[in-house]
């Protein structure tokens, strides 16, 4: 699989992010059933591991 660029590495991980912080935000506040939070989650935890694995993160070296 092929790399992606550092800006939609970044993109991905706060949409990431915002998903998995929206769903908690969103159990506290309604009672969602298990399966809605726990989609919720998977999805923001695959967006965060597509992000990290296939981002284009490269480190600088003197």
């Amino acid at each position: 699989m092929k790399k992606i660029k550092k800006r939609r590495a970044l993109i991905l991980l706060s949409i990431g992010l915002l998903v998995i912080a929206t769903s908690q935000i969103l159990s506290h506040s309604f009672e969602l059933p298990d399966f809605v939070k726990g989609s919720f989650i998977g999805i923001g935890i695959g967006l965060l591991l597509t992000s990290l694995i296939f981002g284009n993160f490269k480190t600088v070296r003197n």
